[in-house]
């Protein structure tokens, strides 16, 4: 997405939710959603199979204490 898409988008999704976005903020909201952005041009671009399946379950783990 271009910087501008990007900024409609957080505009539009902010409207849709009623979220008053601070214009402090803004700039750090602007900057995630670019890296989201990124993140999700990188996945997008890995082709998938048709026998290429989705994880059925996410168990996820309890952190451990790091062992010196």
């Amino acid at each position: 997405m271009t910087p501008s898409q990007i900024a409609t988008y957080v505009d539009a999704a902010a409207a849709a939710l009623d979220l008053r976005l601070r214009q402090d903020y803004r700039p750090g909201v602007l900057r995630y959603f670019t890296l989201a952005s990124e993140f999700a041009a990188i996945v997008d671009a890995v082709p998938l199979q048709p026998h290429d399946e989705a994880a059925t379950t996410f168990v996820p783990v309890e952190p451990r204490e790091a062992t010196e």
